[in-house]
């Protein structure tokens, strides 16, 4: 190991440190996002489909209510300074201006052509992160789409919003438990087919008996 540093050039020794713990830091960050663990906060979705905090919805219970649309221009995934992208520009910065050196390239030219495979590689991992990220949000319940849907009462749902029930609607082709509210003068009992007419909050439907 010593004889293969000291073979290399000053530029050359300059190359792999910065190509070595680079490259430990994205076998590192792969390891930590195979397992499940966030690996640089690059904009991972909330894993349970909750409406983001910074939506506002309007909690009249009115059909048809409009939400916000996130602009995706504000997902760190979607920038290109981020620790994935600088961690992958300088692991193949490192190695291909190594390479080249240990060609007897000059060190303009090596600097230039690592800088350049260094600069594709950030924009392949901002594209990756990106499609990834989409395919996340096509997957990921959002609440805006329970209106419309009908669905059962699972536990009764009080009158006049006097208190916050259970129902089970089918949402994005998936059977989920949705807490409910009714601005109906009686309560909806357990087992009553109900439609949602809005929503109450950021997890609460308003709903009213079919």
């Amino acid at each position: 190991m010593s004889a293969w540093w000291e073979s290399l050039t000053l530029l050359g020794q300059v190359f792999a440190c910065i190509a070595i713990p680079a490259t430990l830091i994205l076998v590192i960050q792969t390891i930590m996002s195979i397992i499940g663990v966030s690996g640089g906060g690059d904009g991972d979705v909330d894993a349970d489909g909750d409406v983001p905090d910074d939506i506002d919805i309007d909690s009249d219970g009115v059909f048809g209510t409009e939400l916000p649309e996130i602009d995706d221009s504000l997902d760190p995934g979607f920038r290109i300074l981020s620790l994935r992208s600088i961690i992958a520009f300088l692991t193949i910065f490192g190695w291909v201006g190594l390479i080249c050196v240990r060609n007897g390239m000059a060190n303009i030219w090596s600097l230039l052509i690592a800088f350049v495979c260094g600069l594709i590689a950030m924009f392949v991992v901002v594209l990756a992160m990106r499609c990834m990220l989409k395919l996340q949000a096509d997957g990921t319940r959002n609440i805006k789409n329970a209106l419309g849907k009908s669905g059962t009462v699972y536990l009764t749902v009080p009158a006049q919003r006097n208190g916050t029930g259970k129902v089970n609607i089918l949402l994005q082709d998936t059977f989920v438990e949705l807490d409910a509210v009714t601005d109906e003068e009686n309560s909806i009992k357990s087992g009553r087919e109900v439609v949602v007419v809005g929503l109450s909050g950021q997890t609460t439907v308003v709903v009213k008996e079919k």
